[in-house]
């Protein structure tokens, strides 16, 4: 019969093994702060899409989530969508200088149709915005992966 002193010494052992091959959500490429999910096509309206997953703060108990939307016709951006708004608020260049690669539309030129946003009120691209309505100034992560590419974390869909 095992003592109570081994009986913990072998639950910790367990449990170290265990935490050994563990990883966390954000290491797996979602949970943390924010991520995004992996690529789907919409066909009816030719498009790819990734949700952006992000907590306002750390504590939050569940992540809001806005759009990533990419065109077949305008390959080198990502728009980004607030579905709550339903507003396009700014887009990634894909093929920008890293750490300059974000323009952020200014208020009155956000609208619910990415056709009535005319070319012009894109700034030059910047670094990142942070967080939605997050107050800490931390950055949106850059996506990592292109429309079309396999992801490097996540399953792949169509």
């Amino acid at each position: 019969m095992l003592t109570h002193v081994k009986k913990l010494a072998l639950a910790a052992l367990a449990i170290g093994m265990v935490s050994q091959f563990a990883i966390s959500e954000a290491e797996a490429g979602y949970g943390g702060r924010q991520y995004y999910s992996s690529w789907s096509y919409q066909p009816t309206r030719s498009y790819h899409y990734t949700r952006y997953y992000y907590k306002p703060v750390v504590s939050a108990p569940t992540y809001s989530y806005h759009y990533c939307i990419s065109y077949p016709s305008q390959p080198r951006y990502v728009y980004y969508y607030n579905p709550r708004s339903q507003q396009y608020w700014g887009r990634y260049d894909l093929e920008g200088t890293e750490g300059a690669q974000y323009s952020l539309l200014a208020e009155k030129d956000r609208k619910k149709n990415l056709e009535d946003i005319p070319e012009s009120a894109f700034p030059a691209p910047a670094a990142m915005p942070a967080i939605p309505d997050s107050k800490d100034g931390i950055a949106i992560e850059p996506i990592k992966d292109k429309p079309g590419d396999e992801p490097k974390d996540l399953p792949y869909t169509k």
